[in-house]
C-alpha cells in the first residue's frame, strides 16, 4: 500500500479552494490549522466555522463517506446537532476527505454536563433507538454480535491485579460482579439498535451551561448492543449520569447495569494496556479519569438484585435480533 503523504498547510488551503468555489476565498486562502499537531494531522480546522478531515488510507476512506450518509439518516432523529458534510473529494489518489461544518461549544472532556444536558444524552440514545435499522445497514453499518461480558470480567479481573502492583486500583472491586451476575447480564435476543459506538468526551459537544449540543464522530457506527453507548457515557460524564440518561430514555436495569460493567472493565484493561506500553493513543490522565467515572457508584446496583424478574426486557429489547 503506497504510504499517504503528511499533509501541509498550503496543501490543505489548496484542497478547500478547491471545494469551495462560491468565489467568497481571497488568494491566499482561509486560515487553517491541524486539530492535532501530532500524528499525522488527518484532521483540520478551516478558518472558524469549518472541519477538514482527511482519511489517512483505504478503509479509513469508506468509513468517512459511510459517516457522511449516516448522520444525514441520523439528524431526523436525535435531539442534538450533528456535522453537515459541505463538500467531499479526494485529498490523494483512492483516499477522501470531507468538510463538515463546525459545531460551537466546548468538548465533553473539559466541561461538566447538568442535569439538563442528561437529558440531552437521553434524547440521543432514544434517537439512535428510533433510526430504522434496515435504512443503517443499507448504508453499510455492520451488525456487531455482542462482546461476551463474562470474557470480559475475566481478563478485566488479571488486569485489576496489574494496577494493583502499580497502586493504581484495589482489585477486590471487581468481585463485585461475579461471574453468575456476568452471564446473567448478557444481551437478550432482539435487543440491537443504532450504537454510535464512540460516545467519548471529545466526541460530545457541551454548552458553558452544561447542555449536549452536538455529537462527532460517527465512522465506527455500529447495529448491536446499546448498551456500549451507556458504557462510552459512563466513561466520559461518569456512571451516575449516564445512568439516568439511560433510564430516561427507557433502558431498564439490564442494558444500564451491562453498560456499567463493560465500561468498569474497559476502564481497568486500558489502563493496564497502557501501563504496559500497549496503549499510547489515549493519554494516562485521561485513562485514569475514565477509570475514576466508571467505578462511580450509582444507586441502581445497590437496590438491584440480578434477579430474573428484576431484569425482564423492556420494548428497545423486542426488535429484531442480531
Amino acid at each position: 500500500m503506497t504510504q499517504a503523504p503528511t499533509p501541509t498547510a498550503d496543501t490543505v488551503r489548496r484542497l478547500v479552494r478547491t471545494l469551495i468555489r462560491d468565489g467568497t476565498q481571497d488568494a491566499s486562502g482561509p486560515e487553517v490549522r491541524p486539530v492535532d499537531e501530532s500524528g499525522r494531522r488527518t484532521t483540520w480546522w478551516v478558518g472558524d466555522r469549518h472541519v477538514l478531515r482527511l482519511a489517512p488510507d483505504p478503509e479509513a476512506s469508506v468509513r468517512l463517506r459511510r459517516e457522511a450518509r449516516l448522520r444525514d439518516l441520523v439528524r431526523a432523529h436525535v435531539p442534538v446537532a450533528v456535522p453537515a458534510c459541505v463538500a467531499h473529494g479526494e485529498w490523494a489518489p483512492g483516499l477522501a476527505c470531507t468538510l463538515d461544518t463546525l459545531l460551537p461549544g466546548g468538548s465533553g472532556d473539559r466541561e461538566d454536563v447538568s442535569a439538563v444536558g442528561e437529558a440531552d444524552l437521553a434524547g440521543l440514545l432514544t434517537g439512535l433507538r428510533d433510526v430504522p435499522a434496515r435504512q443503517a445497514e443499507v448504508l453499510g453499518v455492520p451488525r456487531t454480535a455482542p462482546r461476551s461480558l463474562e470474557s470480559l470480567r475475566r481478563a478485566a479481573v488479571r488486569a485489576a491485579e496489574r494496577l494493583a502492583r502499580a497502586d493504581e486500583f484495589d482489585p477486590v472491586r471487581m468481585q463485585q460482579l461475579a461471574p453468575p451476575a456476568a452471564v446473567q447480564l448478557a444481551v437478550q435476543p432482539g435487543g440491537a439498535v443504532l450504537v454510535h459506538h464512540g460516545l467519548t468526551g471529545d466526541h460530545l459537544v457541551v454548552s458553558g451551561e452544561g447542555r449536549v449540543r452536538g455529537a462527532l464522530g460517527w465512522g465506527f457506527a455500529i447495529l448491536g448492543d446499546p448498551a456500549e453507548d451507556i458504557a462510552g457515557l459512563a466513561l466520559a460524564v461518569g456512571s451516575p449520569a449516564a445512568v439516568r440518561a439511560a433510564t430516561l430514555a427507557g433502558y431498564g436495569a439490564r442494558p444500564c447495569l451491562r453498560g456499567l460493567w463493560l465500561a468498569r472493565c474497559d476502564a481497568v484493561l486500558r489502563l493496564a494496556a497502557h501501563l504496559d506500553g500497549h496503549e499510547t493513543a489515549v493519554p494516562l490522565p485521561l485513562l485514569r479519569t475514565q477509570l475514576r467515572h466508571a467505578w462511580e457508584a450509582i444507586l441502581l446496583e445497590r437496590v438491584t438484585e440480578l434477579r430474573g424478574e428484576d431484569l425482564e426486557p423492556g420494548p428497545q429489547e423486542e426488535d429484531e435480533a442480531y
